[in-house]
């Protein structure tokens, strides 16, 4: 190689070395700074966009878990309100023993009508006032067929909708929620109650002897209606429950997943970065000594 003075061909190798040292000097620092080996799309392009994906998938999981939580509290307390119903009925249906027995005037049987009828209409209040977040449960309107949802207006109507899965597939992603009346008209109860074809006075009252004896049938019906509700409440609280613990499984392993893909292995990342202050310290090194060659050109002028 000539001694040249224009042209320092060795300080611009040094320099484009030294370039490319303090670069990956400063990716090791960013990656060990921050512990994410994908920190920009440079680094891994397919990576990046693999753990994008991921993390939708995560946070849509965690969502779908706070979803089924938020159910089963909404199950709750749908149950809680029914147990306090039962009380009622087996105080209803000890009402309708009682006026039953023959020794009882029509005076004593009012009486005990009117606590019967104070009782029809407590249930008739807890089924109207029983609500989560501003959603009604037993006033009957999450009744009826699943295809009866409709979910396009502000306010869903029919059955309620739990979406916990991350797409829209009614297999995988979401089910809904049935709940009947629990109303004292829609038990078969009380002054409000709907005629039955068979009897249709039965559990309206216990003002008489034979209306009292005939009440008592009617209660035990409304107890197997509000049983039957409770028993569908309690299926599908547990099936949310292990649907949060699939949930949970699921996007644990997602979590791993994106974790291999996007954090930085501190170990072998040190390694690289020691490698690169090493050729970082000696590039500029070298680069000082190539800066001061030229200047041995002088001496041959000046010999």
């Amino acid at each position: 190689m000539s001694l040249v003075i224009n042209n320092n061909l060795m300080a611009m190798n040094a320099a484009r070395n030294l370039s490319d040292a303090y670069g990956n000097l400063s990716t090791s620092t960013r990656r060990l700074s921050s512990g994410l080996r994908v920190g920009t799309a440079a680094d891994d392009a397919a990576g990046l966009a693999i753990r994008e994906l991921m993390r939708s998938e995560i946070n849509s999981i965690n969502q779908g878990v706070r979803n089924a939580n938020d159910a089963i509290s909404m199950i709750q307390t749908a149950d809680g309100a029914l147990q306090v119903i039962d009380e009622k009925l087996i105080r209803m249906k000890e009402l309708a023993m009682q006026a039953s027995t023959g020794t009882y005037n029509s005076d004593q049987r009012l009486i005990i009508d009117s606590e019967y009828q104070a009782m029809s209409s407590e249930i008739t209040r807890i089924a109207n006032a029983t609500d989560f977040n501003g959603i009604y449960l037993l006033n009957g309107n999450l009744s009826g067929l699943e295809s009866q949802h409709d979910g396009s207006g502000l306010s869903a109507t029919g059955p309620l909708k739990v979406h916990f899965g991350t797409s829209n597939d009614s297999a995988e992603d979401y089910y809904y929620i049935k709940i009947n009346g629990a109303s004292a008209s829609a038990l078969g109860l009380g002054h409000s109650a709907a005629d039955k074809t068979t009897n249709p006075n039965a559990g309206k009252t216990v003002s008489t002897q034979e209306l009292a004896q005939q009440a008592m049938d009617a209660i035990n019906d409304a107890i197997i209606s509000k049983d039957k509700i409770r028993a569908g409440l309690g299926s599908l609280q547990n099936r949310l429950e292990n649907t949060i613990t699939n949930l949970q499984i699921q996007a644990e392993n997602l979590q791993a997943a994106e974790s291999r893909i996007s954090d930085v292995d501190v170990a072998n990342e040190m390694t690289q970065f020691v490698r690169n202050q090493i050729l970082t310290q000696s590039a500029v090194a070298m680069l000082a000594q190539a800066n001061s060659l030229p200047q041995m050109a002088m001496q041959l002028i000046g010999g």
